[in-house]
């Protein structure tokens, strides 16, 4: 007797416990693809599997259009589906430079794959795509062909419309997008030369042939106040509406929490939880509370219960996952959640009930996190304060601010001790602790920027960080014991190349990181500690910094390096970032006797799961950058031919990058504006040389500069080195017409900020030379 097909997929019993109709796993239908002879269509592969339903052919479909891309399989031109051989062939998502080249960022990791601009003429920035590596280019990179684009990531573009020679084109806004956006006459719309419009792409690229669009929006000439940020969000991608459905599950909870949502919860509501925020604060998604124990402290971070009402599957939960997180740009935010939920419900303010995740932890005198437990409750909040208020009675002891709060000091002060504990823990532990410079913008009644000042963090800010930091170590650790598939947030040591780098730089100055091949937290840690009264400190620790990986959300916990943490996840912001929701169900699993086995999620899903969030993770800090520095070319144009002091905070082959004290505004000088000399760039010391003068422009240097040029619609300026005669400063240069097409629609943009962006193209090697005239 024959076997069926549910009895030969070793996976039926998971696919049933998901699905009421199930379907063969992925990795069934692969294995059966693989034991063919040749590539199956989906008309071939429906009598195979056996699948006679309608409900489950158009589920095989589905499946069938997630592995493609998810870089499982690949549909060849006939339609039939080829499984990926991992050994030969790369699945990621594309990166775009702003000079026509690009990279293959590999969904499993590893070095990123090269690909020419004539490779980019296929594809565009955030496309997914499957490639070969071919070789290795003449600077030692990993360079790659593309074989198949498996996922189209922009399907909307926004720029500034041209014609020319009577054929009309949009320059995406985004530079990343180095291609032009052919326009039809037929699509041009009421657009008109010169205004920002939204093009609908109507043909994607291919090898020989631009991408096509169609314009739908007219944005307008000028940058009206606010239109920087209606730019970034459609540039980037960024989801801003709300479907239809997603409004109506979340107006159907109420404004206030249901009570048999109450029941069968820890009743927290006589614990003097507090919430400390910032003045501006909106919503407030985290709560604590702490007092003294025999042994060191109890201490209590609740955390809003998103996951009460995100449930998977809903539309609100699609649109989370989609967005990824809330995205904070200057005076505006757009949020990963209806503002009915992260401003009401799944906001934990004063004086009402709410339901919350709370993680109760046991901390040594030590500072050491002896033990943990975590609970859904119910909580209500005893007070809204500020940073500055807690700071002013438990640091200031100020006593008018605690005459305000008599109830609440004791509780405050007990937190003040436990920071102190956790504090030193944290630097027995051998964190890094870089020194770095926030700001923010404050704007006029007409929201122009008024001024750019720097924030100051205070104790009570430190005292939240450590209190968030413990209870995610818990959150990872309960994760981590249990074995059941979620994201944690991990942070990689220095790569190789990085290091050797590094350490070539610190030789130079008679300084050496410890650790050998593998240096650990404590070997940056105390190296800082030696060079913080240098005159030369900033130059270092920004050397430092930058041999340093980028975090990301991963199942597979390496733990994290900055932090120095074995383990560590984040728990903390279920409202603004995704992954902590997806920990909040694990959680929430687990209190409910779940096992991994029956969970809803698996490895591989958090694996891309992972991957999405780290890219809208990006996504978002890329859309807010954008903002800022147009916001800050802004600022600049009335200071044209201005003097500034400032300092290097980059050196690229083609000139310097300054930030100029006190206003915290980044430009470049190019190298052709330096005195006439012959500069030779080295890279792992940061520096440019002139060959005859000796003169020497390093990272970090004061330099005095003028501003030169500002451009509002590259979102560049530049400035000139005050010691070189005969500067001309130019005004706003708007984007002069082009008297010839470049073949394959790509632009040259060889100068700017991308070009030191991280990840992006390497500056030349040592030695390479350029000419100031």
């Amino acid at each position: 007797m024959s076997m069926s097909i549910k009895d030969k997929d070793p996976h039926h019993q998971r696919e049933s416990e998901r699905y009421e109709r199930p379907i063969p796993s992925r990795e069934f239908i692969l294995q059966v693809i693989r034991e063919q002879s040749g590539p199956l269509t989906y008309e071939e592969l429906i009598p195979i599997l056996e699948l006679h339903d309608p409900e489950q052919q158009e589920a095989l479909l589905r499946r069938l259009r997630a592995m493609e891309r998810d870089g499982q399989l690949i549909r060849n031109r006939r339609k039939g589906y080829v499984p990926i051989d991992q050994k030969e062939l790369i699945t990621g998502r594309i990166t775009g430079h702003p000079d026509g080249f690009g990279f293959l960022i590999p969904d499993g990791g590893g070095g990123d794959l090269f690909l020419s601009p004539r490779q980019m003429r296929q594809v565009l920035h955030g496309d997914r795509a499957v490639a070969r590596e071919t070789g290795v280019d003449r600077r030692g990179r990993r360079e790659g062909t593309i074989i198949e684009v498996i996922e189209r990531h922009n399907q909307s573009i926004v720029g500034r419309y041209f014609t020319e020679g009577g054929i009309g084109f949009v320059a995406a806004d985004n530079k990343r997008i180095s291609q032009d956006i052919l326009i039809p006459p037929d699509n041009q719309g009421e657009a008109k030369p010169g205004q920002i419009v939204v093009v609908a792409l109507i043909e994607q690229p291919t090898k020989r042939t631009q991408p096509i669009g169609k314009i739908v929006e007219v944005l307008g000439d000028q940058r009206a106040p606010g239109m920087e940020i209606d730019i970034a969000i459609r540039s980037h991608g960024l989801p801003f509406e709300w479907p239809e459905a997603v409004q109506d599950e979340a107006t159907a909870f109420g404004t206030e929490v249901a009570e048999e949502a109450k029941q069968g919860r820890l009743d927290l509501r006589e614990v003097p939880l507090v919430t400390i925020d910032g003045e501006d604060a909106r919503d407030f998604d985290d709560a604590v509370y702490c007092e003294s124990t025999d042994k060191g402290w109890r201490l209590f971070v609740a955390i809003a219960d998103v996951s009460h009402y995100v449930l998977p599957g809903q539309a609100l939960d699609t649109e989370a996952h989609q967005r990824g997180n809330s995205v904070y740009f200057p005076e505006q935010v757009v949020p990963m959640l209806p503002e009915v939920l992260s401003n009401g419900l799944c906001s934990l303010n004063p004086m009402v009930d709410r339901l919350c995740m709370v993680c109760e932890m046991q901390v040594s005198e030590k500072g050491k996190l002896e033990s943990w437990q975590f609970h859904e409750a119910v909580m209500c909040s005893a007070a809204r304060l500020t940073y500055n208020e807690v700071a002013a009675m438990v640091v200031d002891r100020d006593m008018e601010a605690r005459r305000k709060h008599p109830e609440l000091v004791n509780h405050l002060d007990r937190l003040y001790e436990l920071f102190h504990a956790l504090y030193k823990a944290r630097k027995k532990r051998g964190a890094i602790d870089f020194e770095t410079t926030e700001t923010k913008i404050v704007f006029d009644k007409d929201r122009k920027i008024e001024k750019i000042v720097p924030v100051y963090r205070n104790d009570a800010h430190r005292i939240i960080e450590e209190c968030m930091i413990t209870a995610n170590v818990a959150a990872a650790r309960f994760l981590e014991k249990n074995k059941i598939p979620a994201l944690y947030r991990i942070h990689e040591g220095p790569a190789v190349e990085k290091l050797e780098d590094l350490r070539s730089f610190l030789s130079e100055l008679g300084l050496s990181l410890g650790g050998g091949d593998e240096p650990q937290p404590r070997d940056y840690g105390h190296l800082l500690e030696k060079v913080r009264a240098r005159p030369d400190a900033h130059l270092i620790q920004t050397v430092m910094l930058r041999s340093l990986r980028q975090a990301v959300y991963s199942p597979d916990n390496s733990g994290h390096f900055g932090l120095a943490l074995k383990a560590y996840g984040h728990f903390t912001s279920p409202i603004r970032r995704y992954p902590d929701l997806l920990v909040h169900r694990a959680i929430r699993h687990l209190l409910g006797g779940g096992t991994p086995d029956n969970y809803i999620y698996t490895h591989a899903d958090m694996a891309l799961l992972g991957e999405h969030c780290s890219l809208t993770e990006r996504r978002a800090d890329e859309a807010t950058r954008d903002t800022i520095d147009w916001l800050k070319c802004e600022y600049m144009q009335d200071k044209l031919g201005e003097t500034f002091t400032g300092r290097i905070s980059s050196v690229t082959s083609f000139g310097l990058f300054v930030e100029l004290d006190e206003i915290f505004v980044e430009g470049l000088v190019h190298v052709t504006s330096l005195s006439s000399d012959y500069y030779t760039f080295d890279s792992v010391h940061h520096r440019m040389t002139g060959e005859r003068s000796g003169r020497s422009y390093r990272l970090g240097d004061p330099i005095k500069v003028v501003v030169a040029r500002v451009d509002l619609d590259e979102k560049k300026i530049d400035f000139q080195p005050v010691e070189q005669p005969g500067v001309e400063p130019e005004g706003d240069q708007k984007k002069k017409p082009r008297s010839k097409k470049r073949k394959g629609g790509h632009r040259d943009r060889s100068r700017g900020k991308g070009s030191k962006d991280k990840g992006q193209e390497k500056p030349r090697a040592k030695g390479g030379k350029r000419k100031a005239r």
